[in-house]
């Protein structure tokens, strides 16, 4: 989908115009992907835009960084209070928002010894990720022959830039074989997840989802889809997933900043019951959650103007 621009970007603690927001050829990390980064969406609500989970969101920002030992110059605060001030400027009701924090102009060795570290959040209107009809309708889904990078190769606890390199061509080579996402699974052939969502399988009565060993990020929207799930009396569990689980699910869906709650319609062409009931439950508990309508997730949303 492509980028609506809007008025400004924050960079390194100045409102810097969208046109004007650029960085030098030598950046140190768009030659080796030592940057990290964060996807974060601000909704709607009677209150005006309120960001879904802004501070965690954050946190994970800072802990990726220290995953690659990169000294943030800001703080979590300071970050929550800069992305609201882009929204805010923005002046969009809703809206995708993406902090970075990248290794600079100074070095271009491998080290990053001499490279500053530089820091930037921009916003945009941007819809959802795998069709507004994601939730009903479902995705087509094929297994990637692209294995996800295992923790001693790439840690995929933190939101690394160069980690999706891994997830770009699982992407590419699903959308051009027809398929709308990929599932890429682990070395030890386990399902990790897709290439910038966590998955959900029904098996028997309850929710699985794969266990970070796995090779999955811990996402914050998994995090508030397990509650949601909890919340309905559905029994949701943490556990190894294989590859034939998926053909023979009951359900299947999908979840990220990106993509929301997205049901899955077959895995390599075995059809699945699409949307389930547990899919369509979830999805528009979620819906309504991050639009601000429910009391019982109001912490959820961090308002603008707080």
């Amino acid at each position: 989908m492509p980028i609506e621009p809007t008025n400004h970007i924050w960079m390194n603690g100045e409102m810097v115009p969208w046109e004007q927001a650029q960085v030098h050829l030598l950046t140190h990390t768009l030659h080796y992907g030592t940057g990290v980064f964060e996807g974060i969406r601000a909704y709607e609500t009677d209150r005006g835009p309120a960001v879904f989970r802004l501070t965690e969101h954050m946190e994970r920002l800072h802990n990726s960084a220290k995953i690659l030992m990169m000294d943030m110059p800001y703080s979590v605060d300071e970050l929550v209070a800069a992305a609201k001030a882009v929204v805010a400027d923005s002046g969009l009701p809703s809206c995708y928002i993406r902090p970075i924090a990248y290794y600079g102009y100074g070095e271009m060795g491998l080290a990053t010894t001499n490279c500053t570290v530089d820091v930037a959040i921009a916003c945009w209107p941007w819809g959802a990720y795998l069709g507004d009809d994601a939730a009903t309708k479902g995705v087509r889904m094929k297994i990637s022959s692209w294995t996800r990078h295992e923790h001693n190769t790439m840690p995929p606890a933190s939101k690394t830039t160069g980690n999706y390199a891994n997830s770009t061509l699982a992407k590419m080579e699903a959308l051009r074989a027809g398929y709308d996402e990929a599932v890429m699974l682990n070395p030890q052939g386990q399902v990790s997840e897709c290439t910038g969502e966590n998955i959900f399988v029904s098996r028997h009565g309850r929710l699985l989802t794969p266990p970070l060993v796995a090779g999955a990020l811990e996402g914050i929207t998994q995090s508030a889809v397990m509650a949601i799930a909890a919340d309905h009396g559905i029994e949701c569990s943490i556990d190894s997933i294989a590859r034939s689980d998926l053909y023979i699910a009951d359900e299947m869906f999908v979840c990220g900043t990106a993509a929301e709650v997205s049901a899955v319609n077959s895995v390599d062409d075995r059809d699945l019951p699409c949307p389930g009931p547990m899919t369509t439950t979830i999805a528009t508990t979620y819906a309504d959650a991050v639009r601000g309508r429910i009391d019982k997730y109001k912490e959820w949303n961090e308002y603008i103007d707080e």
